[in-house]
Parts: C-alpha cells; structure tokens; sequence
C-alpha cells in the first residue's frame, strides 16, 4: 500500500483555508492559459468567469487529496477498522483499490482498478471533491 498526495484536512476550517488558499494560484492559471491561447482583453473578459476559476480552484485543490492506493485485502483491512461511511464505486472483482478519507466528515470514498491506477486516483479525486468536500468549502 502506498499514499499520492499529501492533503488530508482534519477540520473543515482546514479544508475551507486550503481550498481559499489555492485561488490566487487558480487566477494565475487561468489567466497564463488565456494568455497562451492569445486571448486579447474582450475574449479574456467575455469567457473568463467566475466558474472557469473555480474550476481551476477544484482541480488545484482535488490533485493534492491524499489517496491511498493498495490491493482489496489491504483495502479491507482498512475498511474494518474505520468507524464511518464508504462510497465504494466500481467491482469487487478486481484486484486494486484507491481510497480517500475526510476525518472531518466521518466519510471516505473508494474506488476499484485493475491496472490504471493513474486514471482510478484522478477519478477519485474527482468523486472526493464531489461528495466529501463540495458542500463543506
């Protein structure tokens, strides 16, 4: 078993400040890609909004989301012992999970892969954000 990422807020006021943290660094982004896609003022300003930022600010946010990644028996082992609820996704016939938890919320979120463990952790932290942290920031 191993861990990508190194977020885990404990608090909600931890996630909140994170999630706060990263939107200068979202604004920088969007505005260097505009830049880079040669959008002069009126097409920056007419296509640039709040959300596109926001989105920015998710995928920020979501990438550094501490995933452990480990077989279904080291999964489950785990799983025994947490003392909350899981959104589990995906196929007990497959040898691999990758899994989040949000102490703050009493909630993890798992999902199963046979073998692109790259895409099961991007999607997972995509369903973290989704399900754990959206109503909370």
């Amino acid at each position: 078993m191993h861990t990508v990422g190194e977020l885990r807020p404990e608090t909600e006021a931890a996630a909140r400040e994170v999630y706060e943290g990263v939107g200068p660094t979202a604004q920088l982004v969007v505005k260097e890609v505009a830049k880079s896609m040669q959008f002069d003022r009126e097409e920056y300003q007419s296509r640039v909004d709040s959300d596109v930022v926001e989105t920015a600010r998710d995928v920020l946010f979501a990438a550094e989301l501490a995933v452990h990644v480990g077989t279904r028996e080291e999964y489950e082992d785990w799983a025994a012992g947490f003392d909350g609820e899981i959104h589990e996704t995906g196929s007990e016939q497959v040898p691999n999970v990758a899994w989040h938890v949000a102490p703050f919320a009493g909630e993890a979120v798992a999902a199963t892969f046979a073998e692109e463990e790259d895409a099961a952790v991007d999607t997972l932290r995509r369903q973290a954000l989704g399900r754990l942290y959206r109503e909370r920031l």
